[in-house]
């Protein structure tokens, strides 16, 4: 079978792929050459794409309650509680709630509906979440909401700055393409980040700052340029004042104590900046999720106008987003402080809307960000709330409020994927929605290049597209007219004509060209970059025509909170995605990091009695969880950091969304997820342990630590507990059962067997040792068990590969070290060559770097000692 050319499912990057369909439901993936996002490239999660494509726990047919309904009975109901809502207390007592998982074809019918014709602003995105910040700045600062930059510059530049960004883990084919331009011409990499990640590992210079004190560092860096000679503010609209201010505070040794950096790396930071005009600012959530964050954009948008490093090849600043469509959504009006095609709520501009779209009743105002929106929600103000592929009862901050204020909103309707997820719990209809591989549409990435995303399996059971549904919902609601959509490329036509409609080269954002394609062009529509190489005659989206500087001062930093004297930090880990309702699916993706970790310095763990591989509970002010410890010497001290993906139905423990302050920007309203007061303390079960289970959809067992993760075959729980570890036989299924027993060490190990095949182990300890699991996961697909399977290892000699370091090829971490030990490897390359390691998306790279390192090391004081 032909492939077909679509787009990735997870992030900004908007990487092309060549799908396969193989079977029913199976598809092959490889990346799609062509593209001009990644040549090719894939990083591991889009590299097993084709594992997350099965029906295991899809919402196939619509529910109302806990009752299966049809399609018109379920969207009956959701227009008539809509309708009735409106009529009994006005339009701003609804809202949706969407996501950059919907295409750009779904968030305009969306956002129509809602600010078109239900007459609110009442429509947010989880986008708010993660780069609201940058729309703020670049509006301040350019009068639009434009990326100035492309992939193309990281080609071009002779230096790149990472700010905020774990590039190599969470935008890995963005790395190798910096890593590419590291070889190829030289070019310099700095990466200002507290922790000291894989990407900063890799870097000629790391800024581990303080964290909060970004604005103080651009600050610093401009004030030096300005000194320097190197500014240019004749084309600038600069307020008075704005140098003497940044003058004040911006000397070298006023930055570095306020960064707690060393001067010297100030210095040799400040430098070469000056000294390289083609310089690219890359920055990402380190630099949006903050309650300071438009203001720390704006710091990155002042340093590049004022020295000319924008609109020019390999110089721009870069906001790199985290999801697919994110950008989509702010080109259509997705977020409730926007109105549509890059406009705001001007009154012209709601008059030239409301034209447009030939609507009854215009929002003129915006309406709730995400964070006032749940608030809303929580004070009764809101009462009937729709929310589309996306998981806000785990995702926002302070997500206990959060779910309070589902369970208690009057008609929740939730439009998703899975049938089962934190936030659909608490719907009163659910919806379902077309997933990855099923959709037909439009996404746009970091870069301002616009995709088609197409379907490569049939929708399954009673499944439709999103814009469907919505569109289902507004013809019922009376206006059927304005929704009379049969295509997507009907909504796109539309979409497209209202960039142009009026512009008159007032905006960048103009679809003009691409606004009369028939069905087949669209169909076959190839990449494109819309806005060319945006600014670089000099002239801006604003009515002068000229950039803003604006002015930004660092606010004095906090010391930490009595009784909460640790900063919490949250963020992404590599091969998983937001709440792994997708990449929790893949047994590939499960293994790199199978339970949420808090990292924590070891100075810190000494004086707090953690220890590496315990439990601890880390609480805020706001809630607390349950996490693994690890023992990590690139955390700054006084600071933790733990991953945003785990949930109820993954674990008991590792909540991260529980954690944060529901503080936000004054702005931008995005929320601080990176600067929490916090404590933690360890926790000591009484009993450690573990069950692989063929059944995947097995429910959490009931102890104080349950992490569950997909393997092949099954799954794997990992348990602790204080209670009776008897009670988790409960979990066990039915079956012919072999058990042995050690009371001395507390130990039991539980076989059950069903028609003569495994279907699950449960090994507990008190004191004891507890085997690797791998051999074990392997006896689900074995047809025959393995003997002496209460040992939980084949007699003989038994090969540990240890933990997964390449997920695209399944190597663990023993393997490399012996392999590096054994066969001399001395670099990178030679790992990849002998072993495949690093050698498809690289984000594993700098762990192999640091492997070669640390096992070189090893060998040698080896050799001393003998």
């Amino acid at each position: 079978m032909t492939g077909i050319r679509t787009t990735c499912a997870y992030c900004g990057v908007g990487c092309g792929i060549v799908a396969t369909r193989q079977g029913e439901r199976g598809v092959t993936i490889r990346g799609d050459a062509d593209h001009p996002a990644n040549a090719g490239r894939l990083c591991s999660k889009g590299t097993h794409l084709g594992e997350t494509t099965g029906l295991e726990g899809r919402l196939l047919h619509p529910m109302i309650g806990d009752r299966r309904a049809g399609w018109d009975k379920a969207l009956d109901l959701v227009a008539r509680r809509f309708r009735e809502t409106i009529a009994a207390h006005g339009p701003n007592s609804v809202a949706l709630y969407v996501s950059g998982q919907l295409l750009t074809e779904d968030y305009y019918v969306a956002n129509k509906l809602m600010k078109g014709f239900i007459g609110s602003g009442n429509i947010d995105t989880n986008s708010r979440l993660c780069m609201s910040s940058a729309v703020a700045g670049h509006l301040r600062a350019f009068g639009e909401d434009v990326v100035p930059a492309s992939y193309d510059d990281l080609d071009e530049a002779d230096l790149i700055v990472l700010v905020g960004s774990n590039t190599a883990w969470c935008h890995p084919v963005v790395y190798q393409r910096i890593q590419a331009a590291r070889a190829a011409r030289g070019t310099k990499l700095v990466v200002i980040d507290p922790r000291r990640t894989e990407t900063a590992e890799e870097a000629d210079l790391h800024l581990a700052i303080r964290p909060g004190s970004d604005v103080a560092l651009m600050n610093g860096l401009l004030a030096h340029c300005r000194r320097e000679g190197l500014t240019d503010d004749a084309t600038l609209d600069v307020p008075d004042g704005f140098w003497t201010a940044l003058d004040a505070d911006g000397d070298l040794w006023t930055t570095a104590r306020t960064c707690d950096v060393a001067p010297a790396d100030l210095h040799r930071f400040f430098e070469l900046f000056a000294a390289t005009p083609r310089t690219v600012t890359l920055f990402s959530q380190g630099i949006n999720q903050s309650i300071r964050g438009t203001d720390q954009v704006n710091a990155i948008l002042n340093l590049h106008l004022a020295t000319g490093r924008i609109g020019r090849p390999g110089a721009a600043p870069f906001s790199i987003t985290g999801q697919p469509n994110a950008m989509g959504g702010r080109e259509v009006g997705g977020l409730a402080s926007t109105l549509a095609a890059h406009m705001d709520f001007a009154p012209d501009n709601v008059a030239r809307v409301g034209r447009f779209w030939a609507a009854p009743q215009m929002a003129t105002k915006p309406g709730l960000k995400a964070v006032d929106l749940f608030r809303a929600v929580e004070q009764g103000r809101i009462k009937a709330l729709w929310i589309m592929a996306t998981n806000p009862a785990v995702s926002m901050p302070d997500a206990g409020r959060v779910r309070a204020a589902l369970a208690d909103c009057p008609f929740v309707v939730v439009s998703d994927v899975m049938e089962t997820t934190d936030t659909g719990l608490h719907a009163d209809v659910r919806l379902p929605a077309a997933a990855w591989g099923e959709k037909d549409g439009t996404v746009t990435n970091s870069d301002r290049t616009i995709s088609r995303q197409r379907a490569v399996l049939p929708l399954p059971g009673e499944v439709k597209p999103d814009w469907w549904i919505v569109a289902q919902v507004a013809a019922r609601m009376g206006w059927a007219d304005a929704f009379a959509y049969r295509h997507p490329a009907d909504i796109w036509r539309e979409h497209a004509r209202l960039t142009a409609y009026q512009n008159d080269g007032a905006r960048v954002l103009n679809l003009k060209a691409h606004a009369a394609i028939g069905n087949e062009a669209y169909d076959a529509l190839a990449p494109f970059r819309w806005g060319g190489r945006p600014f670089a005659d000099g002239r801006f989206s604003t009515p002068d025509g000229r950039a803003r500087l604006v002015p930004v001062r660092q606010i004095a930093l906090a010391e930490p909170l009595r009784g909460w004297p640790m900063t919490l930090n949250t963020g992404r880990y590599r091969d998983q995605w937001h709440t792994m309702t997708r990449t929790g699916l893949s047994p590939k993706l499960a293994r790199h990091r199978e339970e949420p970790l808090v990292e924590v310095h070891p100075d810190d763990a000494a004086t707090l009695g953690l220890t590496d591989g315990g439990l601890a509970r880390v609480a805020t002010p706001q809630g607390d969880s349950l996490f693994r410890v690890t023992i990590a010497t690139g955390q700054r001290p006084g600071e933790l950091f733990v991953p945003i993906h785990w949930t109820d139905r993954q674990s008991t423990g590792g909540r991260a969304g529980l954690l944060p302050r529901p503080l936000a920007d004054p702005h931008s309203g995005q929320p601080g997820f990176k600067n929490t007061p916090a404590r933690i303390e360890p926790v000591v079960p009484a009993w450690r342990g573990f069950l692989v289970t063929r059944d995947a959809a097995a429910a959490l067992p009931d102890c104080l630590w349950a992490t569950r993760v997909t393997v092949p075959g099954g799954a794997l729980f990992e348990l602790a507990g204080d209670g009776d570890p008897a009670a988790l036989e409960r979990t066990l299924p039915k079956g012919d059962r072999i058990e042995a027993q050690d009371p001395a060490k507390g130990t039991r190990r539980v076989a059950i067997l069903r028609d003569g095949r495994v279907a699950a182990v449960l090994f507990v300890t008190r004191s004891g040792l507890l085997p690797a699991r791998d051999w074990l996961i392997a006896q689900l697909d074995h047809a025959t068990p393995g003997p002496a399977l209460l040992a939980g290892r084949a007699p003989g000699t038994v090969v540990d590969h240890g933990p997964i370091v390449c997920a695209c090829f399944d190597v663990g971490l023993k393997t490399i070290v012996t392999a590096i030990a054994g066969q001399r490897l001395v670099s990178v390359a030679a790992i990849g060559e002998a072993l495949g390691a690093g050698t498809n998306c690289g984000s594993c790279r700098p762990a192999l770097a640091r492997l070669i390192a640390t096992t070189t090391l090893t060998e040698t004081a080896d050799a001393a000692s003998r």
